[in-house]
């Protein structure tokens, strides 16, 4: 873990309780005098704090330096992800936010199954917890959006990851690109895009597959 995230961090005390005391002072066992190193994930800053007290539930923490020490991708990419079973995107987005996606908005699609129901608080949270371990220093912005309709009405430049002739090297960076769900999109939905490519492979790939693929493409090359 490269730093621990605590949203008020900054402040010059912190009181730190519930889950996070036990992660700490339970089971990683820090004592009295030791300095943690803590990022709020909205401004850049690596905050150390010297552990001042420790109670039976909780703890004090004061501020003893803050360093400006950011860690962004190098490029702003936003996937759209028509949404699939919820723990396969749970079990792709640590990959994602490491990868350096800065945003994913999650679309309700036509061939979408009605009966999966995304937790943002629990993806929130498995990204903190990505963050504490690759070192990412602001959180990924995450969003659901409500069919191709209210996509294009946002974002009228989004891109279709679909079975086009044109492939996904041939037109450089794409800002953002919507991975359709395991079936495609439908016909009325695609003819919507102006534009579409396809990844350089014959296999037909799982949808986190080519969310995966597409965006460290465009981050990370």
């Amino acid at each position: 873990m490269l730093f621990i995230y605590h949203p008020s961090s900054g402040q010059p005390q912190l009181q730190v309780a519930g889950e996070l005391y036990t992660y700490l002072f339970r089971v990683r066992r820090h004592k009295v005098g030791e300095i943690l190193p803590f990022r709020n994930l909205t401004d850049g800053y690596l905050y150390l704090y010297r552990i001042e007290k420790v109670d039976k539930r909780e703890a004090l923490l004061r501020l003893v330096e803050r360093r400006y020490e950011e860690r962004v991708p190098p490029r702003s990419f936003h996937l759209l992800w028509c949404i699939i079973d919820p723990k396969r995107i749970e079990k792709s987005l640590p990959a994602l936010n490491e990868i350096g996606v800065s945003k994913i908005s999650f679309i309700s699609c036509q061939r979408s199954q009605k009966n999966f129901r995304l937790r943002l608080d629990k993806l929130h949270k498995i990204l903190i917890n990505s963050c504490q371990q690759c070192g990412r220093t602001h959180l990924m912005e995450l969003e659901l959006l409500d069919g191709v309709d209210e996509v294009l009405k946002r974002y009228p430049d989004t891109v279709l990851l679909d079975f086009c002739p044109e492939r996904v090297g041939c037109g450089g960076f794409v800002e953002r690109v919507l991975v359709g769900p395991e079936g495609g999109m439908s016909p009325e939905e695609r003819s919507r895009f102006q534009r579409c490519f396809a990844l350089d492979t014959p296999l037909v790939l799982r949808s986190e597959t080519a969310a995966l693929s597409v965006s460290a493409r465009m981050v990370l090359f």
